[in-house]
């Protein structure tokens, strides 16, 4: 049977967003210019830009490493299996050792690995990072899966029914909606209906609370609203800090709806008036997408080689490194 070939569409996210935003350069590469990379006869071009748009760097790697695991315990507790922190945990710490010794030695160049994971930054620009550096990662691994199984979540997701489970990070290929003739990808991290009938969508983060979380919540609950039927402004949404032991609860009405989907009227906006052809989502040519001016930022991209920036981004990791002096 013949493979109906893959199209670059035009679709919207919140990760879109920030790239597009954050340096235009590097959001021509990863949607743009790697696409096609996975083929076996692809450009080496291509091909190169498209294995560096998939690497991690510790910190994402970190993140999505929790994820997984409090995706796989959700699952359990909804299937009925039991779950242990001690189990979990090995698993999490035997999954992080396999996907560093694929990474250290840069196999992702020539062989799959597993889905979720294809290699890190760090190995691919040959950071010198003392073993400090990735024992701390695996603490933030280990302190957000302990705050986890002693928060209130394993236990509220004990008392759900079948009916009230709507989604656990179900992935790009069922958690999408239309919004004004856009594809936009919302993936949330746990979506249920509580006892009083009430949608609640939840995300986990690892990192520090920061600004711009909100809007990707109501990204989720938009999306739930619409997937299964119910008035958005009755939609609870929640950012929960694994690592800092924090919750906080955004709040969805009609007035913070209106103001997500101007935001999102003037980002797709900008995203197309780069485009040459918008109905086929070709880009304009590469002199319209300049590398960003801060090139701290670099120090924190996978294409610094391509861009021609690695020297450079060294130098900025450098001084971002160095201790300050009194």
């Amino acid at each position: 049977m013949r493979r109906t070939p893959f199209t670059n569409d035009f679709s919207w996210s919140k990760s879109r967003h920030e790239k597009f935003s954050e340096c235009l350069r590097a959001y021509y590469l990863y949607y743009y210019r790697s696409w096609g990379g996975w083929e076996a006869e692809a450009p080496k071009e291509a091909r190169e830009l498209y294995v560096l748009k998939k690497l991690n760097n510790r910190y994402t790697w970190a993140g999505s490493v929790v994820h997984e695991c409090v995706r796989d315990v959700l699952l359990d507790i909804r299937a009925g299996r039991p779950v242990e922190l001690a189990e979990v945990e090995a698993r999490a710490r035997r999954l992080m050792q396999d996907d560093f010794r694929h990474s250290a030695k840069k196999a992702y160049w020539t062989q799959k690995y597993r889905k979720a994971f294809t290699g890190l930054v760090e190995h691919e620009y040959a950071e010198a990072l003392p073993d400090e550096v990735w024992k701390q990662n695996w603490e933030t691994v280990r302190a957000a899966l302990g705050w986890f199984f002693s928060s209130r979540w394993p236990a509220l997701a004990r008392t759900l029914k079948p009916a009230q489970w709507l989604e656990v990070d179900a992935g790009y290929d069922f958690s999408s909606f239309t919004l004004d003739g856009v594809k936009v990808f919302a993936i949330p991290d746990f979506a249920y209906v509580d006892e009083a009938g009430v949608p609640v969508v939840v995300d986990w983060k690892t990192g520090k609370v920061r600004d711009g979380y909100d809007e990707q919540v109501l990204g989720y609950a938009l999306y739930v609203s619409q997937r299964y039927k119910f008035p958005v402004e009755k939609v609870r949404a929640s950012l929960v800090y694994l690592n800092e032991g924090l919750e906080q609860d955004v709040q969805v009405d009609l007035t913070a709806m209106e103001a997500f989907k101007a935001r999102f009227a003037q980002s797709v906006a900008g995203m197309r008036a780069v485009l040459g052809d918008p109905a086929t989502n070709t880009p304009k040519d590469a002199t319209v997408f300049p590398m960003t001016e801060d090139v701290s930022q670099c120090a924190r991209c996978a294409f610094r080689r391509p861009c021609g920036r690695a020297e450079a981004a060294a130098q900025a990791q450098a001084q971002q490194q160095a201790p300050k002096v009194a």
